[in-house]
């Protein structure tokens, strides 16, 4: 695992966009730009959060980044884990060191509690993976999304990254 560097969002477009085309793990309909990608990367790195990529034989094989869980100041807190897998190399550990090491580098941070908001209550993969590193699953929003044609839920699963006693407010 590293940190993200600009000549990578080439291919973590090409990872997303798998995502935006073909699945409901994330709600966006329309794929993004690596240049778009690079600006949300920027704004994440401006709030001194994690982006990470995973590499096997010098390709980036998925992405892991934090991000804020809601822009209230109330909430500043709390963020949100994003992981994505290229297509082909799921079930190869890759999402378990990216999310392992995405959750060591918040718990370094100022932060409280991590969020996965996953989308399509039939991801098995996500959840599961969230479970084993500790996420519990906190609840259900039905029907929130429409995708493909059709109504999808997201689930909602939450760690603690540190005790209230360990966060100054």
């Amino acid at each position: 695992m590293r940190d993200a560097v600009f000549g990578d969002f080439d291919a973590i477009a090409r990872i997303y966009s798998h995502y935006v085309e073909n699945a409901l793990a994330t709600f966006e309909e329309v794929p993004s730009s690596a240049d778009d990608l690079r600006a949300r990367h920027a704004a994440i790195a401006a709030a001194g959060l994690p982006y990470l990529v995973a590499e096997l034989d010098g390709v980036v094989t998925g992405y892991a980044y934090a991000s804020a869980y809601r822009p209230r100041s109330a909430y500043r807190h709390t963020i949100e884990d994003s992981v994505y897998i290229a297509d082909g190399f799921g079930c190869r550990g890759i999402g378990l060191a990216l999310l392992s090491a995405l959750i060591e580098r918040c718990e370094r941070g100022p932060w409280r509690q991590m969020i996965a908001v996953i989308g399509n209550s039939g991801n098995a993969g996500s959840i599961s993976l969230h479970a084993r590193l500790g996420f519990e699953h906190v609840g259900v929003l039905r029907d929130v999304g429409f995708k493909h044609g059709r109504w999808v839920d997201t689930v909602l699963m939450q760690r603690a990254l540190k005790s209230a006693s360990d966060v100054a407010a």
